[in-house]
């Protein structure tokens, strides 16, 4: 299996929200990681749902899961330990950095989820939580086609993201760093349209009410590649 690479298969298209991404994420890495260390450790019912993903694609045999967004790893590393061959892909060197220093067991790649560096049909599992909220609606198509292909006959994808009515919210500053990260709301229903279209089929919805101080439900969305 080839290592994903950020550059690989990337066009002039694909660079115009990637650039911003990657940019505003370097600038607030270390910040976001010493911020958000853990989530799942204060959020069992995301973490029950990421230990049912793993008992799935466990289940299919021993082909690899990518985390796709996998920011400073924490995430990556819950799902080896619940035993799953996993490795992650963040668009940002510097939080690719933080997560090979974190857990040095691991793997870890700077990738664009536009263009994945892997062969077709090679994971078993893609896992893309709270990383899709900055993919434009005009290029979501794309990533979500871009999942299906490297995913096996029967593999698996788990997203998640906070809710909305379709708007955008663009973020300027953020840990007193200056930013450019738009922040893109959709409803549910909507996206698994989007994953039917693209030649998934849905096996779950799960929408959790907010967080106590926050604004929006999050939704989990299960599907896989028919086979």
């Amino acid at each position: 299996m080839s290592e994903p690479n950020a550059l690989a298969g990337s066009t002039d298209a694909e660079f115009g929200f990637v650039r911003e991404v990657r940019a505003s994420y370097d600038a607030i890495a270390e910040e976001y990681a010493r911020e958000f260390p853990d989530r799942l450790g204060t959020r069992p019912l995301e973490a029950a749902l990421l230990s049912g993903f793993a008992e799935l694609v466990k289940a299919r045999g021993g082909e690899p899961v990518a985390d796709v967004g996998c920011g400073p790893g924490h995430v990556t590393a819950r799902l080896n330990a619940l035993g799953v061959p996993v490795f992650g892909v963040d668009v940002s060197p510097r939080m690719v950095a933080l997560a090979r220093r974190a857990h040095p067991e691991l793997r870890f790649h700077v990738g664009s989820m536009e263009s994945l560096d892997l062969p077709e049909r090679t994971l078993g599992g893609l896992l893309a939580l709270y990383s899709v909220i900055h993919v434009p609606d005009d290029r979501l198509p794309v990533v979500l086609a871009e999942f299906r292909r490297v995913l096996a006959p029967g593999g698996y994808l788990l997203l998640a993201f906070q809710t909305g009515d379709g708007e955008t919210q663009r973020l300027t500053e953020r840990f007193g760093r200056e930013i450019c990260l738009d922040y893109h709301w959709r409803d549910p229903e909507t996206v698994a349209g989007q994953l039917v279209r693209a030649g998934l089929e849905m096996r779950a919805r799960v929408v959790l009410e907010p967080d106590e101080g926050a604004k929006r439900p999050r939704a989990f969305l299960l599907a896989h590649r028919p086979g």
